[in-house]
């Protein structure tokens, strides 16, 4: 195994294997559903995310962290106070979280399963990364990530939704990123996951990039790119993915969607995180200054986005 590059074993998943995994009580007769992936310890995020699902007038609603929710925040306190508050929601195990649970960093780095187009030295820093954050762990803190599982299902107002953190196949896998889906086969599998999966919805994340995808037949991917740093160029807010009755008020894209059985549309959008961006500047600074891994790696992207469009995110087709 290549650190970085390789998928262990134990991060398989199948949809046959979610098809026949109920939804947890929890997670059924939702009227608001928010799936959020790539919080990477941004405290500042966590704050305005929370804040935000606390004022959705909806009765029946559940937000759920699809993994790596952990990444800059390696100092012990920082971790354990992320750590406590994604818990009291429900989460899945991204590849950070697996990683960490372990009792020593594995063959596979940072888990990241990164593919050819991603430089080596992006691989390397996040390799190093993961090794800073795992020293910072409890063995209780590692249990509780251990014992997270790696997908969920979920059901709102008749759509049956599945929440991973990489693709319908593997916790790490890149099939739903917004590259793949440039590509009609890679977009007809992923259809034929969902059908496999009994869902008309994946939410995930991963490759930290958006994209609202159409896959036909009714069928879509919503990946959410990052919670905790920004997607499009020029634009410093997270983003997370919102499944609801009602429309969002605020959403950087958004599309309505027909649920089989369902009385009425359901709204489908990749809504803006709008956090005290200084503050969390400060907060990353004072852990990765110049020079350190995190900021070699992040640091432009943080500062300035990355090289994505607004344009680029939905696609209908």
């Amino acid at each position: 195994m290549t650190p970085g590059r390789s998928c262990p074993l134990d991060y398989r998943t199948t949809p046959q294997e979610m098809a026949r995994t109920p939804a947890p009580e929890g997670l059924r007769g939702l009227e608001t559903l928010y799936v959020v992936g790539g919080l990477y310890g941004n405290l500042e995020a966590l704050e305005a995310l929370l804040a935000a699902f606390a004022a959705e007038p909806a009765a029946r609603k559940a937000l759920v962290f699809n993994g790596d929710f952990h990444w800059f925040d390696a100092e012990v306190d920082w971790f354990s106070e992320v750590q406590q508050r994604v818990l009291a929601h429900w989460a899945t195990r991204g590849n950070v979280e697996t990683e960490v649970a372990r009792e020593q960093i594995g063959a596979a780095g940072c888990g990241c399963a990164y593919p050819d187009w991603v430089g080596d030295g992006t691989v390397d820093f996040s390799n190093r990364i993961i090794e800073r954050l795992h020293a910072v762990l409890s063995p209780a803190q590692r249990q509780q990530l251990a014992a997270l599982p790696a997908f969920l299902r979920a059901e709102v107002g008749g759509l049956p939704v599945g929440i991973v953190h990489g693709d319908a196949d593997s916790l790490a896998g890149w099939g739903f990123c917004q590259e793949a889906m440039r590509e009609a086969p890679m977009r007809a599998a992923a259809r034929q996951a969902c059908d496999a999966a009994g869902v008309q919805l994946f939410a995930s994340s991963h490759s930290c990039l958006p994209v609202l995808q159409a896959l036909g037949e009714g069928r879509w991917l919503a990946n959410n790119g990052a919670a905790g740093m920004p997607n499009v160029q020029g634009n410093p807010c997270g983003l997370f993915t919102r499944v609801a009755t009602t429309q969002a008020p605020r959403a950087l894209a958004q599309v309505p969607l027909n649920a089989v059985g369902a009385r009425s549309p359901l709204h489908l959008a990749l809504c803006p995180i709008a956090f005290d961006f200084a503050a969390w500047r400060r907060r990353f600074d004072t852990r990765w200054p110049p020079g350190s891994d995190a900021e070699r790696s992040y640091g432009q992207r943080i500062r300035l986005g990355p090289a994505y469009q607004v344009g680029q995110v939905l696609r209908q087709r």
